[in-house]
């Protein structure tokens, strides 16, 4: 049981590095101080945070790419709320690119090469011809599946949110259990997903390079 924690969380480390405090944050500014001042001072802080955070990233000579989505999508997300004059109104982007998931979740499910087999491809640079096999696959169709009921749920609960002006609840589902939701999923995916592939017996990652032949050992690490 430690092995496997401590393998759950050196992928979280592998998948989530970079990204949570450069979306985490930002928002948590907008709200305090859009109960402190107004919609004005709330979007300007946030917006400059993102801004400070970009400028931290590149001279630490981290990635910025999250920084640079992060600051793109609080800009846009301040703009919408003071537009329309409405603080909930930040959180209408994360609704529009739930939506657009969806979307590519959908498609990838049709077409049957599912977006967990892509994302994992980019992650980990392992070879696609791997994921589509006949035996390795369905394990990613169905990891994929249990995205699409994830984002589906939480974008009804957000439009939900949205539309009824209940600005304090739409911030906590998108913060405070965001990251908790989100990490949940990521290890659900895994867990299941690496039992699902041992069960399909499909060759490894190693031993398909490698051009091995059955019986297979399996993918022992990795999803």
């Amino acid at each position: 049981m430690k092995k496997l924690f401590k393998e759950i969380y050196e992928e979280l480390t592998l998948v989530l590095r970079g990204k949570t405090l450069d979306t985490f944050l930002s928002p948590i500014i907008f709200i305090i101080l859009y109960n402190i001042f107004d919609l004005l001072t709330a979007a300007v802080a946030a917006s400059t945070f993102a801004v400070i955070l970009l400028i931290y990233r590149y001279l630490i000579k981290h990635k910025s790419i999250y920084a640079i989505i992060g600051l793109l999508g609080v800009i846009l997300a301040s703009v919408f709320a003071y537009i329309s004059q409405n603080a909930a109104s930040y959180f209408l982007p994360d609704i529009v690119t739930n939506t657009f998931i969806i979307g590519i979740i959908v498609v990838t499910l049709i077409v049957d090469q599912p977006l967990a087999a892509y994302l994992s491809h980019v992650t980990r640079g392992w070879p696609t011809r791997w994921f589509w096999r006949e035996d390795v696959k369905p394990a990613y169709r169905e990891v994929t599946w249990f995205w699409l009921v994830y984002f589906v749920l939480r974008t009804l609960f957000e439009v939900n949110l949205y539309l009824n002006d209940q600005l304090e609840e739409l911030f906590l589902l998108n913060t405070l259990l965001g990251a908790p939701l989100l990490i949940v999923v990521l290890v659900t995916s895994y867990i299941y997903g690496i039992k699902r592939l041992k069960g399909l017996k499909g060759p490894g990652v190693d031993e398909f390079i490698a051009m091995k032949q059955p019986p297979y050992r399996g993918q022992n690490r990795g999803f």
